[in-house]
């Protein structure tokens, strides 16, 4: 009985405040469409680069920004991972490679987009040391 509890103890915060990262841009252009919800788009380097994993554990993981999500976007995550451990499956690294040939040519990480159904960007940012809030207003603002 106890460990049950530990279990749900450690996990159930983890599972309440997950977003639902999407696996395919594709499928995330679509369901854009079909939610009417534009598409956040992530250029993250989750294992290296330092600032990506800020805004990851200031932002994307707060339980404020989790319920925006829920309501307002259709999140997709373009990952470039170093280590060979979490090296992603190669059909993966190649649309994430096209995605930054289209959206991010400069190499810049993270950054962030916001685009409409129709891949069109809203608006972009990057880390800087705001609160929750403060993101959640800028994407509000690119909606406008």
């Amino acid at each position: 009985m106890k460990l049950k509890f530990l279990i749900y103890f450690f996990l159930f915060p983890f599972l309440v405040f997950s977003q639902n990262w999407e696996q395919s841009y594709d499928y995330s252009i679509s369901k854009s469409k079909s939610a009417n919800k534009p598409v956040l788009l992530v250029f993250a380097g989750s294992d290296w680069c330092a600032p990506c994993i800020k805004l990851d554990r200031l932002l994307f993981q707060s339980p404020e920004f989790s319920e925006y999500a829920d309501e307002n976007l259709v999140l997709f995550k373009a990952d470039f991972p170093r280590k060979k451990k979490n090296r992603l499956p190669l059909q993966q690294e190649l649309v994430n490679k096209q995605l930054a040939q289209k959206f991010n040519s400069k190499g810049y990480f993270p950054l962030v987009l916001l685009l409409d159904k129709d891949e069109t960007v809203l608006g972009s940012f990057a880390y800087e040391n705001k609160e929750v809030k403060e993101y959640i207003s800028l994407l509000n603002s690119f909606q406008k």
